[in-house]
């Protein structure tokens, strides 16, 4: 594979560091964190790399460490996530006197490296976030004996009462203790009880180590290595998210004090070379089964030049390999088995209230993030998130009772589960949102169904059959269930979404609130339809099955208006009748992508959908550019796709290649991924459809290991945009139905289809 890596010749700059507060669309952001530091992480936590040489600075998230969201007098959301601590190493060391410096972070290898000369002597630092040891791992060496003398640093931010209404109750105590070679955090946050701890583990080879109350300095070591392990008492359990007492959702859990000391103290049984090997091995068996190949060779100059010289015009395929790769980076280094899945700044954040709160945000956001888990081979990263549904499905469920209770009473059902469940926008480790009341919030209904897709999707690609029975049908069949009691029937026979509303989407400045919108249609009709196919593949029939199956047909998910557009509202005429006519989501092309619905059987829809992407426009936020990309890709314009896959880069993404809403957000980053493997690749048809919407710009390239529906991984190469190899692995077995273009046509594929029946393992390859 070839070498992918982020590298700098100057550290991350100083910019408002430490800034408490980021007030969504107001502050100005930490630019040496949101802009130049480097993430790491393991899904257990996340820490950025500065790359300093006076006083190295890493900042660590643990991301169940959190306040509640608070939304103030200008609707804004704000507190959410916290700066879990920040670790100083001080070294004196001046950057104006040093040589040759390189920071750097090896994509291959999920290491961050940071190197430089000073006074002869060449220093070295190694950064790795180990998911098999739970571990923050630091390497510091000199190529000159005893040449290391340092002092660890750590600090917990933001200590003390944080006020964003007067007696919010969001205040963090905390304190920071030495003893031998180990620092301790220890604190709490107060409005939900959450009891937390960190311990850095100092361990020099050669000199001498001096403990202080709060600090270890390093004299004349020969190399050190620094062990940082986090925790707190959180358990992602249904109990948390049903008891409605902040201060009690976790009393029953344990401080975490034992459980960081087991992580540290099994770290410590091996070498800093062992940890490495692991922590390779682990990550490399995921970033490594696939990668695209544009024909580039690795970057001379460094990422911030190459990114400069990209928005100046000059296009450079390796920028758009590292681009993809490192949105699959960042997804590994946000969700793992085990820990959380990746929120809206994935597992990173630096601010006592972060952007957004750093939640899980329904109408887009978590769904963008998990795209390229699927196609991309990634899919058990996914799991977290399976993890996170089973823990709120209870209260996803009581939602959904009080929902039709209160403005459904006709339609109240006393049996268990009836009801189904609803999911809202906003959600939390403590708490999510269920659907607003009528008339209120701005999205609707459908998000329940936006998010059952996920589970859809997930076993579609895994081919996992205990989730798909477990899990996948649960969730849409309980979203179905609440969904079906939001339709009322309209005197054309239609069945609408009574209460509906488009994501975020205004008119005349204020929220726009209607029956059967697009979004709600085109979800409903999406859950409908997915449920009833994963009842078939089950064998269930029972009479919600058959009612579901006769109401499809009703649900009339796309209407066509005057403009030749997609409408968002029924009642819309003309393109931009209702709603910002460039509005950063178009959630009235769901069912275009992610869903499924809108596609070459559905000609007339399809066209539509191009006519309403152009009126939309490319330029917006970044994460509404990757969407964009999928959309353009699902209509099969490679070349409007790449439009925007350029846009993303040259508007959209920071030095550091993070992607800006503004401020960063990770779902660009993870959505863009995803699109450009599905320029590459397609399989929502029914069959498997390569180089579906290829750009000229890409008319030579490979690629290894990309995924499509029904367990099969894909490989390809091409030239002057033709097919010259393939190769398409079973992992389960079935039947493989390719189509490869009519320009392939052949005797034994007039059409350009081919079919095959597979065995698990087996490889059908052919050369052109």
């Amino acid at each position: 594979m070839k070498n992918y890596e982020l590298w700098y010749t100057s550290e991350a700059p100083f910019g408002l560091e430490n800034r408490a507060l980021y007030i969504c669309g107001d502050d100005v952001p930490d630019d040496g964190w949101e802009k130049w530091s480097l993430p790491l992480g393991n899904g257990y936590m996340g820490i950025n790399v500065f790359g300093r040489t006076h006083t190295e600075r890493l900042q660590i998230t643990e991301n169940s460490l959190s306040n509640p969201a608070v939304w103030d007098f200008a609707d804004r959301c704000n507190a959410g996530l916290n700066n879990f601590c920040e670790l100083y190493l001080d070294f004196g060391h001046d950057f104006s006197h040093v040589t040759d410096y390189r920071r750097s972070l090896s994509l291959n290898t999920a290491i961050a490296r940071t190197e430089y000369t000073l006074d002869g002597i060449r220093y070295k630092r190694e950064h790795f976030a180990s998911y098999p040891d739970r571990v923050f791992v630091t390497s510091i060496t000199a190529d000159r004996a005893g040449a290391l003398s340092f002092t660890v640093r750590p600090e917990i931010p933001f200590l003390g009462d944080f006020l964003l209404r007067e007696g919010d109750g969001m205040g963090k105590s905390g304190e920071v203790h030495a003893k031998g070679n180990r620092i301790t955090l220890t604190g709490r946050m107060h409005y939900y009880n959450i009891l937390f701890e960190g311990q850095v583990t100092v361990l020099p080879k050669g000199g001498r180590l001096i403990t202080n109350a709060t600090t270890i300095s390093v004299e004349n070591a020969d190399e050190v290595m620094i062990l940082v392990a986090v925790g707190t008492n959180y358990r992602l359990e249904s109990r948390v998210f049903l008891e409605k007492d902040p201060k009690k959702k976790l009393s029953p859990y344990p401080h975490p004090h034992d459980k960081v000391s087991a992580i540290s103290d099994s770290a410590l049984r091996s070498s800093y070379g062992e940890l490495k090997v692991r922590h390779i091995k682990d990550y490399a068996a995921l970033f490594e089964r696939t990668h695209v190949d544009l024909g580039a060779a690795p970057a001379v100059q460094p990422t911030d030049r190459l990114l400069e010289k990209y928005k100046a015009g000059k296009r450079d395929p390796y920028l758009e390999e590292l681009y993809f790769s490192y949105g699959r980076y960042l997804l590994i280094a946000s969700s793992r088995k085990g820990s959380y899945p990746a929120n809206l700044q994935g597992t990173w954040n630096q601010y006592a209230s972060s952007p957004w709160t750093a939640g899980y945000w329904h109408n887009i956001n978590v769904q963008m993030n998990y795209w390229p888990a699927f196609n991309t081979n990634l899919t058990e990263l996914f799991i977290p998130y399976i993890d996170y549904f089973n823990a709120y499905r209870p209260l996803a469920e009581e939602l959904a009772n009080e929902y039709v209770k209160e403005y459904i009473p006709e339609k109240y059902s006393p049996l268990t589960g009836e009801n189904g469940m609803t999911v809202g926008t906003g959600a939390w480790l403590y708490k999510i949102d269920g659907i607003p009341a009528p008339g209120e919030g701005h999205s609707g209904p459908g998000t329940g169904a936006f998010t059952a897709k996920l589970f859809t999707d997930y076993c579609a690609f895994s081919m996992d059959r205990e989730c798909l029975e477990s899990v996948a049908y649960i969730a849409n069949l309980r979203m179905a269930k609440f969904l079906s009691k939001t339709l009322e029937a309209q005197k054309d026979g239609t069945l609408l979404v009574k209460h509906s509303a488009s994501p975020e989407q205004k008119h005349r400045g204020k929220y726009y609130h209607t029956s059967g919108c697009a979004f709600d249609q085109q979800m409903v009709y999406e859950c409908y339809r997915d449920t009833v196919a994963i009842a078939d593949e089950l064998g269930i029939m029972d009479d919600f099955i058959e009612q579901i199956r006769e109401e499809l047909p009703r649900l009339d998910p796309v209407s066509v208006g005057a403009s030749g557009q997609v409408k968002e509202y029924r009642e819309e005429v003309c393109y931009g009748d209702i709603g910002e006519h460039h509005h950063r989501h178009i959630s009235h092309l769901v069912g275009l992508y992610p869903g499924t619905l809108i596609n070459q059987t559905t000609p007339e829809w399809l066209e539509a959908a191009k006519v309403s992407l152009n009126l939309r426009g490319d330029r917006s936020t970044g994460w509404s550019t990757a969407h964009k990309i999928n959309a353009w890709a699902r209509a099969k314009d490679g070349n409007r796709a790449y439009d925007l896959v350029r846009m993303i880069l040259c508007e959209c993404t920071l030095p550091n290649l993070w992607d800006s809403h503004p401020p960063f957000q990770i779902d660009g980053n993870l959505g863009a991924a995803a699109g450009i493997a599905e320029m590459l690749l397609q399989s929502h048809e029914g069959f498997v459809h390569l180089l579906p919407a290829l750009p000229d710009e890409w008319k030579n390239g490979a690629f290894e290991g990309l995924t499509a529906r029904g367990g099969f991984v894909v490989g390809a190469e091409w030239s002057d945009g033709t097919l010259t190899r393939l190769s398409v692995t079973s992992r389960v077995g079935g039947t493989l139905k390719l189509f490869l273009g009519t320009k392939y046509a052949s005797e034994e594929s007039p059409d350009g289809f081919l079919q095959r029946k597979m065995l698990p393992g087996e490889t059908f390859r052919l050369t052109f």
